[in-house]
């Protein structure tokens, strides 16, 4: 990768053109599309587990065979259509951005030690940036899919269920829960790729230049692995209880008023217990969503031709 590392070296940022940045959204849509369709069926019944109070006492395994017994199979792949057509876009529009304002807060720092020095920074404010306006175009889905999930009969699918609510709602019901979307998916984008890179940092950090020349696809595969399953489990801490306090702000749980009051009175009917209710079964589930992303998100790039990432990495 395009490495900014060293002050002797000239203070170059490689320049992404339109055509790279188009092959960064496709990737990161492709990616994030396929990652979370799949684990469609985890994320039923983690949903279930969080607002249903019958599931409480339920875990991932229990939960779902208590899905089938009940609802038969089919309903492990409630809200499988907003899931991909939410995160297709949403995750093109993460990745593709997570780069250019990577890029951009590089050439602010402007020179290689400030910004090798404020690399964590740059890692957060970037993430942050980039999932905000992806959280623009995710949320009126997300609310869909979640309320498919969460009121059975609500809607035979994305369009029925997303007009419905348009209809009933409107722009208002669709965004309702924008703010806690942004307050789950900014410190899950934050997890996903600050500790990625950080874990890099780690692995690569006691290699010598010949050594990291020489990796095998295999020793690459593996530390990308490695490194996605970590920032999986700390984007699910980091983010559950915003998830939680999300899919009961769209059951339309909570008091009226505004949204920050609606997100208190929650917070505290729920507790701690209540607000990392099912986490088990999303740590797992992010595990291997973000681990899956970043080497699916890879290995199109590589296919696509498209440049590497920037890379500032502390020796």
């Amino acid at each position: 990768m395009p490495e900014i590392k060293t002050k002797s070296a000239p203070f170059n940022v490689p320049q992404f053109t339109s055509r790279d940045y188009s092959s960064f959204f496709l990737a990161g849509a492709l990616c994030a599309t396929a990652s979370h369709t799949f684990f469609t069926p985890v994320d039923v019944v983690k949903t279930r587990i969080q607002i249903d109070p019958a599931y409480k006492k339920f875990g991932i395994i229990s939960g779902t065979r208590h899905v089938i017994a009940t609802e038969g199979p089919a309903a492990l792949l409630t809200g499988f259509g907003p899931t991909a057509v939410g995160y297709l876009l949403q995750g093109g529009a993460k990745f593709a951005g997570y780069e250019y304002w990577k890029k951009v807060s590089i050439q602010f720092a402007g020179d290689q030690e400030t910004a090798v020095k404020y690399r964590t920074a740059i890692y957060l404010g970037s993430a942050s940036i980039a999932e905000f306006w992806a959280d623009i175009i995710l949320t009126p889905i997300e609310a869909t899919r979640i309320r498919l999930v969460s009121q059975r009969g609500y809607a035979t699918g994305l369009v029925s269920g997303f007009t419905r609510i348009a209809r009933e709602g409107g722009i208002r019901e669709l965004y309702a829960g924008f703010l806690p979307i942004l307050c789950k998916q900014i410190p899950y984008a934050i997890g996903q790729f600050t500790v990625n890179e950080l874990c890099h940092e780690v692995a690569f950090r006691n290699m010598s230049e010949e050594t990291k020349r020489n990796l095998s696809t295999t020793q690459r595969y593996s530390i990308d692995l490695g490194s996605g399953i970590i920032a999986g489990f700390a984007a699910a801490i980091l983010s559950h209880p915003a998830d939680t306090l999300l899919s009961q702000i769209n059951k339309g749980h909570g008091p009226t008023g505004s949204m920050p009051h609606r997100l208190a009175v929650l917070a505290k009917e729920a507790g701690f217990r209540g607000l990392f209710a099912g986490l088990g079964p999303r740590m797992i589930m992010t595990a291997g969503l973000v681990s899956s992303q970043f080497l699916i998100y890879g290995g199109i790039k590589d296919a696509m031709g498209a440049p590497p990432g920037l890379e500032i990495h502390k020796e």
